[in-house]
């Protein structure tokens, strides 16, 4: 087993069912990882301590790992390693197609996290994960855009985004939050996960849940569910494109209909365009309002007031369509349109005062 020291004891190997000729082996002290049907190995150690591997099992797309002690590891989404071969090998860069997204939410019953002190495991990453290799860093900006069945982007990330500062007002633990992802044009291999989610709403408030986790708790409210069904993942490189399809789908103990879930993507985004509107307008009394122009100061104030009230409440019924997979009420279906013609009479305030 060429790749394997000689004086290593191998006690268990794993075919993959999916890819013929990968196999994995668990010795003494790692697993090892062959292309080649077994001819020659190479480690697959990764952050693993040195220790005894008693089994090994492949579930869908992740590596299961029993080692001595009752412990196991579990090395998420091998998707890529079924993948390379001498083109992905020799390519410049390199869209792997992702496996299937599961689209689940995560357990709200949990109190505050663990301290960090704690020993604890990791949650796999929920959503897609997207993995792309580059030969060589590239000369400009990388993009990641996912597309749905029409064609119309419902995510884009780039590594040229700029980051937003820390929050400096929180009442929670830094060590709470998600640390923002960054799209990498370095040399190499890259994951990225995109959460399943569309861009978040012009809300302005947000908060952390206290059934948080700890570094991975993201910040409320995130963009709307997309919907299950078929997406398009595609990498842009130095003037080249890859593209890759992506299949989310649905977590398997959600009984809603298709129609439901529809509607409820149809009300979120009617409320994600009205918070758009109403943060749009707000931004302009205020501009207005610190230069001095337009129309007098008390009315400025009132629309100030009356934008900011409404945004709260707009915010609030969206978390109610949003929290939870579940198809609307009609009383939220209601509330959704009643919203909607408040904010356009104060948007038409708005007009007639500037």
């Amino acid at each position: 087993m060429a790749g394997i020291p000689a004086n290593e004891v191998v006690n268990a190997v794993r075919e993959d069912p999916v890819r013929r000729g990968l196999l994995f082996a668990g010795s003494e002290r790692a697993v090892y990882v062959s292309f080649d049907d077994g001819d020659h190995w190479q480690s697959l150690r990764l952050d693993m301590p040195a220790t005894a591997i008693r089994d090994l099992v492949i579930h869908d797309s992740d590596l299961v790992v029993g080692t001595h002690g009752r412990s196991f590891w579990i090395l998420d989404d091998i998707t890529p390693l079924r993948q390379l071969d001498a083109r992905t090998r020799d390519a410049a860069a390199v869209l792997f197609r992702p496996a299937g997204a599961v689209r689940v939410r995560w357990n709200r019953n949990p109190d505050t996290p663990l301290p960090p002190d704690e020993p604890a495991g990791k949650n796999p990453p929920d959503g897609a994960i997207l993995d792309y290799y580059l030969l060589s860093a590239a000369t400009g900006p990388v993009t990641l855009t996912v597309l749905d069945r029409r064609g119309t982007v419902v995510r884009q990330y780039s590594s040229a985004d700029v980051l937003a500062p820390p929050e400096t007002t929180l009442n929670i633990p830094n060590w709470w939050i998600r640390p923002p992802q960054v799209l990498s044009a370095d040399a190499g291999m890259h994951r990225f996960v995109w959460d399943l989610h569309y861009p978040p709403p012009a809300a302005l408030s947000h908060e952390y849940p206290i059934s948080a986790t700890y570094r991975d708790t993201p910040r409320e409210p995130r963009g709307p569910w997309v919907l299950p069904g078929i997406y398009t993942v595609k990498l842009s490189v130095d003037g080249k494109t890859y593209t890759q399809p992506l299949t989310v789908r649905m977590d398997p103990r959600v009984r809603t209909p298709a129609a439901g879930l529809a509607l409820q993507f149809t009300l979120a985004q009617r409320l994600v365009t009205a918070l758009r509107q109403d943060s749009a307008a707000l931004g302009e009394v205020r501009q207005r309002k610190s230069a001095g122009q337009g129309a007098p100061v008390a009315a400025l104030d009132s629309l100030d007031t009356a934008l900011a009230r409404l945004n709260g409440q707009l915010a609030r019924a969206y978390g109610v369509i949003e929290g939870a997979d579940a198809t609307p009420t009609t009383q939220a279906a209601a509330a959704v349109g009643k919203l909607e013609r408040e904010l356009a009479a104060l948007l038409a305030r708005w007009r007639r005062a500037r």
